[in-house]
């Protein structure tokens, strides 16, 4: 295959099919997802791998709460390190053991990675990003009086909200690149990334979250990936999802994708981040960006599977190569 593959990892290839994050459940499904990843790798590819960490982090939020007469809670950005490392262990082993099946040897290596965001960026001034579980309101007041924005979604209860600031780089990058010219698959900016922001020359750690598409698409042009590909649990991208009109989106350029954004046909909370991250990754040089379904991950990588955003141009090329054939 002879590429260098950045493979975004959804949340369905970290949790069960209904959601559960126990731990059986996250093995389960890590060791499923490396099947497909071990198959990409055997096939020639140089892949890099990032994933979520929403329900994770949920995890240890509420552990957090329960024990904070107890132990002291510590700031979201530990978080987020502590997911990165988890996750990626689960994955090295969980890979390791997929690509021995298929004879193949390659050393596998998670980076806790750091993000650079902006200390005045808006989201810090008005928190929007839901995280952790729905709570009732005595529970939450008593978070808001640490400190903490909590909202109301009514009915379900209350939950926390922080900022979700724009990710402007991945400041350890440069490790992933190193390592993967020296053969290894790396896991890296899990979850977006650790949020950061740089004072005086210095970094320090935030309350934030990073969209992980974004952060995602960040990395891939970082380490010069030739695709990326958005695992998700769809194999396309839907316009008019819900209607009469609903029809998955195949081949398509960035200009048209953000037509379609623009008419609102993405939810900004699921579809809309990943449609935003392909889109830039292409528009920034990339190859081509692709959103599918985990099962279909090889096959994306050439263009074959998912909704697939290319420059105009390569997909002038692709056609008429198609009507020659």
């Amino acid at each position: 295959m002879g590429k260098r593959v950045l493979v975004a990892l959804g949340g369905n290839a970290m949790t069960a099919p209904d959601g559960s994050a126990t731990p059986q459940a996250q093995a389960l499904a890590v060791e499923s997802a490396m099947e497909l990843v071990a198959d990409l790798i055997a096939a020639g590819a140089e892949v890099a791998l990032t994933h979520g960490n929403g329900p994770q982090v949920g995890n240890i939020l509420i552990k957090q709460q329960l024990a904070a007469h107890v132990v002291p809670p510590v700031p979201l950005d530990w978080c987020g390190a502590q997911t990165q490392a988890t996750i990626g262990v689960l994955i090295m082993n969980a890979l390791g053991r997929a690509l021995a099946r298929r004879g193949v040897e390659r050393p596998a290596t998670t980076v806790v990675t750091r993000t650079l965001v902006d200390a005045g960026d808006p989201g810090f001034r008005e928190p929007t990003k839901p995280i952790g579980r729905y709570f009732p309101q005595d529970e939450a007041r008593r978070c808001m009086a640490l400190g903490e924005s909590w909202t109301s979604f009514g009915e379900r209860g209350w939950r926390r909200v922080v900022a979700s600031p724009e990710p402007l780089e991945i400041l350890d990058a440069p490790a992933v690149d190193v390592l993967m010219a020296a053969g290894h698959v790396v896991i890296a900016a899990g979850g977006g990334g650790v949020p950061v922001v740089r004072e005086n020359g210095a970094l320090r750690g935030v309350e934030a979250v990073i969209d992980k598409d974004l952060g995602a698409q960040l990395l891939a042009r970082r380490i010069g990936a030739s695709a990326l590909v958005i695992a998700t649990d769809i194999e396309h991208v839907m316009v008019g999802y819900g209607s009469s009109r609903a029809r998955p989106l195949g081949r398509v350029t960035p200009a048209e994708l953000r037509a379609f954004a623009r008419e609102g046909e993405f939810a900004g909370g699921s579809m809309g981040p990943k449609v935003e991250a392909a889109v830039r990754f292409v528009e920034a040089g990339g190859l081509r960006a692709v959103i599918t379904s985990l099962d279909h991950i090889a096959d994306a990588v050439h263009g074959e599977a998912g909704t697939v955003i290319e420059q105009a141009t390569v997909i002038e090329q692709a056609e008429e190569h198609a009507e020659e054939g």
